[in-house]
């Protein structure tokens, strides 16, 4: 008689399910696989027959043939070692085939029969949920993320003999996880990086409170020293908690990766990835032979740091831009399409030239025009056109440097400017599906972002004055209606949409005169 017991596995972030069907034939004694396996889950054939015998568990002494549907769904990676052990045992009749019927196992097993840790757990519950299991069972070190996802029964289970016994004699014991606890937890959270530490540079403090306000992007550009990578490490401090759906969503990301500790089952923070120059476009958007989330993506819902932007490969800036406009990276392959979500803030710095000093007023600049030109030219103006604050960094003045008695705003006073706008930002879009001003579509844009007569007017000149593009257009009526957010206004009035195009009206031409 065939038994079947039920799990999983992930493809991009989504789960599919998948029936472990066991069979066993008077032949000769050995394991197949079969419903196209990789390497790592036909190696589970050793790795069972050993956990199951130290388990002190019966195994068949003929042929066990097992097949994982459906076949055309290709399987990856070791998750399928406990659905095939438990489904052994259904065959051995230990455990009988209603017991298991609506229960999912997943996880690793040792050659001793313990359980180890796999990725992607909370996608794989999740999606057992939305396949009618009711119940699950995985190691004890997922435990706590798999909870994560309500109304499912989780058991944490150390190892194989447990598992059985759960189904005999000894129960495993639920584990409860309150998910509001792990959020609060992290409100009142200490930063390394504070913006009371950093001196002066007061406009480009605005416009990062208006970045973070409102999702936008932006980009830094001054002298070497000036503070534009100190104000990027104490950015995070600044952003708002993360929102619920939002916390799911990252850790959905970071357990798939494997970059989810387990005794911190819920991402609590929002990410800042910090990308060197030498990283691939692969590294950037993702991809591979079988496709992992790349850095845009682990910085969902967070930031997105390039140092020294313009050392980056221009093929490698260029990747950047569809993902920056759709909010999303759609990696297509042979066989499949995998989309990973890309909803992040770009945050920039750069000098203003090779040598870093043109335009600088203490120190002269030594590179010829053609050099400048040429370092420049790695930002495309398209993608220029996607960032809505370009901010100049200045040198800090003798007084601001030594100006150790002066008192500089904190992270937190700002942070609760930051949240008051957000909230009124969730409040606005709470039928649109979305949180952010920056996330507002051309047709949105219309409805929220009204301006009143007298900044009609004034825009009408600038739009002709700067040849403003559709895009730009757009993007900023969108950065004005976070300034008007920070300011508790509901109309855009005129000198909300001036401060915007003081941040938009740079070009690559004219950026460093």
């Amino acid at each position: 008689m065939v038994n079947k017991v039920t799990t999983a596995t992930v493809i991009g972030l989504n789960a599919y399910k998948v029936d472990v069907e066991v069979d066993t034939t008077h032949s000769a004694p050995m394991i197949s696989i079969v419903g196209l396996p990789d390497a790592a889950v036909n190696e589970a054939r050793d790795r069972v027959r050993s956990a199951t015998r130290n388990s002190n568990l019966t195994f068949p002494s003929g042929r066990v043939i097992v097949n994982l549907a459906p076949a055309d769904l290709k399987k990856e990676g070791s998750n399928f070692d406990l659905p095939i052990a438990v489904g052994i045992q259904v065959e051995e009749e230990v455990i009988t085939p209603e017991a298991v019927e609506k229960y999912g196992f997943i996880g690793e097993l040792s050659l001793d029969g313990s359980l180890r840790p796999v990725n992607g757990v909370l996608s794989l519950v999740m999606g057992l949920k939305s396949f009618g299991i009711t119940n699950v069972i995985v190691p004890k070190a997922n435990a706590k993320e798999a909870a994560l996802v309500q109304d499912i029964n989780v058991y944490g289970a150390n190892n194989l003999g447990e598992v059985i016994d759960h189904f005999t004699e000894n129960p495993i014991e639920k584990t409860v996880v309150d998910i509001n606890e792990y959020l609060n937890s992290s409100i009142e959270q200490e930063y390394l990086y504070d913006f009371k530490d950093v001196k002066g540079q007061h406009k480009a403090k605005k416009a990062l409170e208006i970045a973070a306000a409102g999702g936008h992007n932006m980009l830094m550009f001054g002298s070497p020293g000036s503070g534009k990578t100190l104000m990027a490490k104490c950015f995070p401090s600044i952003l708002p908690p993360l929102e619920l759906s939002e916390a799911l969503e990252l850790t959905k990301i970071y357990s798939v990766c494997g970059l989810l500790h387990s005794d911190e089952p819920l991402l609590k923070q929002r990410p800042f990835r910090s990308v060197h120059h030498t990283a691939s476009p692969v590294g950037i958007i993702g991809g591979g032979t079988n496709p992992k989330p790349g850095e845009i993506t682990l910085a969902h819902r967070g930031v997105l740091f390039l140092d020294e932007m313009v050392e980056f490969p221009r093929n490698v800036l260029e990747v950047l831009r569809q993902p920056i406009e759709d909010g999303e990276v759609a990696i297509s392959r042979a066989k499949h399409s995998i989309k990973y979500p890309a909803k992040f803030i770009l945050l920039g710095a750069m000098n203003p030239c090779p040598c870093g000093y043109l335009g600088d007023k203490e120190k002269q600049c030594t590179c010829s025009e053609y050099q400048i030109q040429r370092y420049l030219s790695k930002l495309s103006g398209p993608l220029l056109d996607r960032i809505d604050l370009q901010i100049e960094v200045p040198r800090l003045t003798t007084d601001e440097l030594l100006s150790y008695g002066e008192k500089e705003e904190t992270s937190a006073q700002i942070r609760e400017r930051v949240v008051k706008a957000r909230k009124i930002q969730a409040d606005r879009y709470k039928d649109e599906g979305f949180l952010t001003n920056s996330e507002l579509t051309p047709k949105l844009v219309k409805k929220y972002c009204k301006i009143d007569s007298s900044a009609e007017d004034m825009f009408k000149v600038a739009i002709v004055k700067y040849r403003l593009s559709g895009r730009r257009y757009d993007r900023i009526l969108k950065l004005a209606r976070t300034i008007a957010d920070l300011e508790g206004s509901e109309i855009i009035n005129q000198i909300h949409l001036m401060q915007a195009l003081q941040y938009r009206m740079f070009n690559q031409n004219d950026m460093y005169k």
